[in-house]
């Protein structure tokens, strides 16, 4: 019976990397800027064998900041053909790289008390992004990755231009009152149902403001699955990054084209 009810995600993602074509060449480099006076460093990833501009995905890292796991999960949206473009948001081009989870949580702390400094990190990052030649500033898709997806909502609220903002496994805070009025593009929700740091009541909370601005949304929750589903601990959350992974290209296939 688990087989049975892991084959459908597993074919899923199985169809997606399918499409890709057989003469791609993963390319990656590192992308410097600044923003307030901080070094920044971005981990960009694409397909040099593709021409002309492309949609890009907004690459937004959780709270472990600019790890290994940080760049496989960027190169995954390139494999698709895909412009992916990783934003430093704690200073990794400054140093700034915690070791541990009270680190993981003093660098969450500094941005979840100052949402205006997330906006202008997370900005910085973006306008770096759609000045690359390869890009289509029209096609820009935005995924974050449980700190992530909160600094997702958080940039969403300034109405920044994306066709896209995806959240998987969101650690979700409190946002101003009327953030989704500014919203643009399609929301997309991924997560676990059994995520006890970030609960669905919480999660709903982001729900209804979508549904109050009249944003358009998915929202998937995974059963028996918790927080960080990215990382998967067992056969429930290996289902739930298969499926978190074939919704977001599916969608973005939607939108984008490829």
């Amino acid at each position: 019976m688990t087989v049975l009810r892991l084959l459908p995600a597993a074919v899923a993602v199985a169809a997606v990397f399918a499409a890709v074509p057989a003469s791609a060449e993963m390319k990656t480099e590192w992308v410097e800027y600044s923003q307030g006076g901080m070094k920044l460093k971005a981990y960009m990833a694409y397909d040099d064998k593709i021409t002309g501009k492309r949609p890009a995905v907004f690459v937004v890292h959780a709270r472990e900041g600019m790890t290994p796991k940080t760049q496989q999960l960027t190169e995954l949206w390139a494999k698709l053909g895909y412009v992916a473009f990783a934003a430093d948001i704690f200073g990794y081009g400054s140093g700034i790289l915690p070791k541990d989870v009270p680190e993981m949580t003093a660098q969450t702390q500094i941005f979840r008390k100052d949402p205006a400094l997330t906006k202008a990190r997370t900005q910085a990052g973006y306008d770096t992004l759609i000045k690359n030649p390869m890009v289509d500033v029209s096609k820009v898709g935005l995924v974050g990755y449980c700190f992530g997806g909160d600094v997702g909502i958080v940039f969403g609220s300034t109405g920044a231009p994306l066709s896209l903002n995806v959240s998987i496994h969101g650690s979700f805070g409190d946002y101003e009152q009327g953030w989704a009025k500014n919203a643009k593009g399609r929301y997309l929700i991924l997560h676990g149902a059994e995520d006890q740091g970030f609960p669905l009541t919480k999660v709903n909370t982001v729900v209804d403001d979508l549904r109050g601005a009249k944003v358009p949304f998915q929202l998937e929750v995974y059963s028996g699955t918790g927080h960080g589903f990215s990382s998967p601990k067992g056969k429930d959350e290996e289902r739930a990054n298969a499926q978190s992974i074939a919704t977001t290209s599916r969608t973005m296939k939607e939108l984008f084209g490829i």
